[in-house]
């Protein structure tokens, strides 16, 4: 005896009718049929499921209880069908996200929250790393997708989709003498110490602030290193030294710093910022999260009363 989901559908219709023939309308089906098909599965069962009444069917204790179970199976069936039908679209399942540590302050929670009211059964996992890195984990397949910072390279086999443009700003302490410009020139800072990011924790921030100080004719004076972001700006805001940044840090909201924009047509004052993932398929989810990208400003909005309060 196989309980396919039609007999299942005739149990749970008939005990909701308490008769065949509203029963079998329901079902689009004739009554003999519709009754033939309760009584093969009484024999099959053993059991019987209706008492049949002059004017209808009433439900025995046994058949009470299998049309709940019955009515539970279709609707687990139902749920299995939808899940991973929503699984195959991208709306539901698991997605791992790599990021540059820039991205983490003020673009990525940005892309949490609309991912979440629009993507609420897709969970993500969150790496942070150096872009090299995300390539290379990328490639390993522990990413299915990575926000890097270009250029990079070992991206056979990688779609990189440029996102958008993130350019440098300087961060001074709030009383210094330049921190009411209202945009400067990286050469007017070639006396000054700077708070260098750490070459092996933030290789592509060291090597373009390096890039664009030395294209502006000076060789930055370290007064310290961190390895990442809030180090370099809790330096600034000791007072004890400037340092350059990527512009979305001014969400941080670090009291006793200034943001001021760099002008100037240096190529390395600005960054190009990409998502990548595999090229051979990738999956629904990535797709669907590559469209909230495309839906998400990079840069954070300037109008907002942390970036009044710092500059922005």
């Amino acid at each position: 005896m196989e309980l396919t989901q039609r007999l299942l559908q005739q149990v749970v219709v008939l005990a909701e009718e308490q008769h065949f023939g509203r029963a079998a309308e329901r079902l689009a089906m004739r009554q003999p049929p519709l009754s033939q098909a309760i009584q093969r599965l009484e024999r099959g069962l053993g059991v019987a499921l209706f008492d049949r009444l002059p004017r209808g069917v009433r439900l025995t204790p046994a058949g009470r209880a299998f049309a709940e179970d019955a009515r539970r199976l279709l609707e687990a069936q139902a749920a299995a069908v939808d899940r991973a039908r929503r699984i195959a679209s991208g709306h539901e399942g698991e997605l791992r996200l790599g990021f540059i540590s820039s991205l983490g302050y003020d673009f990525l929670p940005r892309l949490l929250r609309r991912t979440h009211a629009q993507l609420p059964g897709l969970r993500l996992h969150l790496g942070q790393h150096p872009s090299a890195e995300l390539v290379d984990m990328l490639q390993a397949g522990t990413l299915d997708l990575a926000l890097v910072r270009l250029p990079v390279t070992g991206t056979e086999r990688l779609t990189v989709r440029r996102i958008g443009v993130e350019r440098l700003v300087a961060v001074l302490p709030e009383h210094h003498s330049l921190a009411t410009a209202a945009r400067l020139d990286l050469r007017e800072l070639a006396g000054e110490q700077f708070a260098m990011p750490k070459p092996g924790a933030l290789p592509g921030l060291a090597e373009q602030v390096a890039l664009a100080c030395a294209q502006a004719g000076f060789t930055p004076r370290p007064r310290g290193q961190a390895d990442d972001l809030p180090g370099l700006l809790s330096y600034v805001a000791a007072g004890l030294c400037l340092a350059l940044a990527p512009e979305q840090v001014r969400t941080l909201g670090i009291p006793g710093v200034a943001y001021r924009p760099l002008h100037g047509d240096s190529p390395y004052l600005e960054t190009a910022v990409a998502a990548v993932h595999r090229s051979d398929g990738p999956d629904a989810a990535v797709q669907q999260v590559l469209k909230l990208i495309d839906a998400c400003d990079l840069l954070p909005d300037t109008d907002s009363p942390t970036a009044r309060r710092n500059g922005g």
